[in-house]
């Protein structure tokens, strides 16, 4: 048995996964043991000042020190940290390096920074995982809060193709949807960036291949949550929920027309995603624009028609790590 973390540092929040793996029967058999989230902002005003904040950089020393005691006392073997989209763009990111190389010093790694591909190959691979391989092709799309990831493949891992684009929950939230709730104004313009990037992602991305559109990451989670009017969040009913184009879009509407306390309010939403939930919506709104107009042009020309529905998972980049380092340690034992 071996035991591995992963922990995924991103715009918004900081999460880790601890799992346990051992081979039965030649097949490798893997157990969830913790998974956690802390919203630290990393990415917090990125956008307009191009650093990493102070305050923000301390949020994320006290979460991932919290993670890695927690690693320690579960006995965790291998560590693999990523970062995403707001260390990648930060003029004093090495800072944020340091910082990680000091707390997980005890299994000689730091944070990675991994390109937008690395990023949708990870998120695709994990958030597959409990589906069925028939159900493919898959699109799987990441909503983060700095960047969004739509990537086409099977379940196998071949990927079609894929793009990472910069319209993310928090990146919208600060460039435009400034006021609690938003103006129409505001969320008019930031319907258009979207829209634009929607466009960059239909020439790269098969998307019209699909059979199953899959979304994974907070904004779609808590939008299963509300749509179940679930009065607790629950991994459990929220995991290969449907979320249907129609009643999303009501439900998407409501959300941009309440203000972020009353949003925070909420028990299943994350006090730290109220003040940008928004701008995850408008996101997975122009998205649903973008699959409705292709399959206007599938039924038209009487080809197949993507379904108009996203399947929620709860799995994602973390699952797509742990994988990862389950082949590492597969390819390492062959040698």
């Amino acid at each position: 048995m071996t035991r591995f973390g992963a922990v995924d540092c991103g715009t918004n929040s900081i999460r880790m996964l601890i799992t346990d793996v051992r081979e039965v029967d030649g097949v490798q058999e893997m157990t969830e043991l913790h998974r956690v989230m802390e919203i630290v902002r990393l990415g917090e005003g990125v956008d307009a000042t191009g650093r990493l904040a102070d305050a923000a950089l301390e949020r994320v020393r006290a979460a991932l020190t919290d993670y890695a005691d927690l690693m320690r006392t579960e006995r965790v073997e291998a560590v693999r940290m990523v970062a995403t989209s707001a260390s990648r763009d930060a003029s004093n990111r090495d800072e944020f390096f340091s910082m990680t190389r000091e707390i997980l010093a005890d299994w000689g790694v730091e944070a990675q920074v991994i390109s937008g591909d690395e990023e949708a190959a990870l998120s695709f691979r994990g958030a597959v995982d409990d589906f069925h391989p028939e159900e493919g092709p898959f699109c799987v799309i990441d909503v983060g809060g700095g960047s969004t990831e739509v990537i086409v493949g099977e379940y196998d891992g071949t990927v079609h193709g894929s793009l990472s684009v910069p319209m993310g929950s928090v990146r919208l939230t600060e460039r435009f949807l400034r006021d609690s709730p938003p103006t129409e104004k505001q969320v008019d313009v930031a319907r258009r960036y979207v829209a634009e990037h929607c466009r960059s992602v239909r020439e790269s991305v098969p998307v019209a291949s699909a059979k199953t559109i899959v979304g994974c990451a907070g904004t779609y989670t808590t939008l299963s949550a509300l749509a179940q009017g679930l009065e607790t969040y629950d991994p459990s009913a929220i995991h290969l929920s449907t979320l249907r184009f129609n009643a999303l879009r009501s439900l998407n509407r409501s959300v941009l027309d309440t203000d972020r306390r009353t949003l925070a309010e909420n028990p299943v939403m994350h006090p730290g995603r109220a003040d940008v939930f928004a701008g995850g919506v408008v996101v997975i709104d122009g998205l649903m624009d973008m699959f409705e107009s292709v399959a206007a042009e599938a039924k038209s020309s009487r080809a197949n028609v993507p379904p108009l529905e996203f399947h929620v998972s709860e799995k994602d980049i973390l699952d797509g790590i742990v994988a990862g380092l389950i082949d590492e340690k597969l390819a390492r034992a062959q040698q």
